[in-house]
């Protein structure tokens, strides 16, 4: 029966982490750009060493590589809000001063005039570099990542100024991971490296945020079926202990 206990508690300990990662989704159901990443199943494995063959411990497998689903795209009005579309994806400053990427398309001028992003992360044009925004322009992003500036004192017949194109990049041939600051890196590559364009065209859709494609209702399922599981295992440690106390009061001498 101590067996019994042992594979209730493993499988307890192998679901933490899945139960962590499914929460970790639905706080940011209402994130801008956030891409879930994270799926875990719980099978059986043969356990190796003294004792028969048969034995069976449950184990934890899981997969953490970003899915670029496109999550609902909301109309802002504001220019500085891009959604980027299919498998693009943005290069910004990680807080380490290393390349990374990222869906989130919230952008601004700082006080030192550089575009970021609500995080605060700053914004790389093609060559690496922070794009530069002039104090006074109205700042307008094409659809390849072209950012213009327009001085509003002048005509509508005095073109914009360009003032750098966006590090985009199609990430449909490259797994993306995760990273511990929430931006992404490509697997296989050393965190800050770059990686060349797929074959699709990053585009993007200006006056427009991408939302969150983590579904509410598929997350809340998968915590109430956990919150199950995690019962099941409780009960099954609660049976064990009543059998082995069951056992003992038939063995006491009358």
């Amino acid at each position: 029966m101590d067996r019994l206990a042992f594979n209730a508690v493993a499988a307890i300990n192998e679901q933490r982490v899945a139960r962590q990662m499914v929460t970790n989704e639905l706080a940011n159901v209402s994130t801008v750009g956030f891409k879930r990443s994270f799926e875990a199943s719980v099978r059986a494995i043969q356990v190796n060493g003294p004792g028969m063959a048969t034995r069976m411990q449950p184990q934890s497998f899981t997969e953490d590589f970003i899915q670029l689903k496109a999550g609902t795209v909301m109309a802002t009005g504001n220019n500085l809000d891009i959604a980027l579309s299919g498998t693009s994806v943005l290069g910004v400053t990680s807080p380490d001063g290393q390349l990374a990427f990222t869906r989130r398309g919230d952008l601004r001028v700082n006080a030192n005039g550089v575009l970021e992003n609500g995080s605060g992360h700053l914004v790389r044009d093609q060559g690496g570099a922070p794009i530069s925004a002039p104090a006074g322009l109205v700042i307008t992003i094409e659809s390849d990542g072209t950012v213009f500036g327009r001085d509003p004192a002048q005509t509508n017949a005095t073109p914009p100024v360009a003032l750098g194109a966006l590090l985009l990049r199609d990430a449909s041939e490259v797994k993306l991971q995760r990273r511990t600051d929430g931006l992404f890196s490509v697997v296989g590559l050393a965190q800050g490296a770059d990686f060349p364009s797929g074959p699709k065209l990053p585009r993007l859709t200006s006056g427009a945020l991408e939302g969150s494609n983590v579904n509410a209702l598929e997350v809340m399922i998968k915590l109430m079926d956990q919150s199950r599981s995690f019962e099941q295992q409780i009960n099954m440690i609660k049976e064990a202990k009543a059998t082995d106390e069951s056992g003992e009061t038939m063995m006491k001498a009358s």
